[in-house]
């Protein structure tokens, strides 16, 4: 089961993805692209040429596990990104995966520990 977490980081790919790729093809891209540990808890987001679907893969302790979703109508759409790959939160997560656009969403100040 699909969880967001603010403890879990999540990086996109934002680049269109080949959806053929299973497990390892999608770990040889976290291996190429990220530059990251595969296990080290992260979730990785891929979306096709159409960007009607998305794969998630992320690491859960004893094995690999990929969520994928595909839309019946619409695309989703990617936030705005000069670099192959970008971080998100987990509300950022999941206002990519319910159709909100990130560009017209106003966050409003909060508390925050870092500094």
């Amino acid at each position: 089961m699909l969880h967001l977490s603010n403890v879990r980081h999540y990086y996109l790919y934002t680049e269109a993805c080949d959806f053929r790729k299973g497990f390892e093809g999608l770990c040889g891209l976290v291996m190429s692209r990220f530059e990251s540990l595969l296990t080290s808890g992260l979730v990785f987001i891929f979306f096709n040429g159409r960007r009607d679907r998305v794969k998630l893969l992320c690491w859960e302790g004893d094995g690999f596990a990929i969520y994928y979703k595909r839309l019946e109508r619409g695309t989703y759409e990617l936030p705005v990104s000069t670099w192959g790959t970008r971080p998100l939160i987990a509300s950022e997560v999941g206002l990519l995966l319910s159709g909100i656009s990130l560009s017209s969403v106003r966050y409003r100040k909060r508390y925050s520990s870092k500094k």
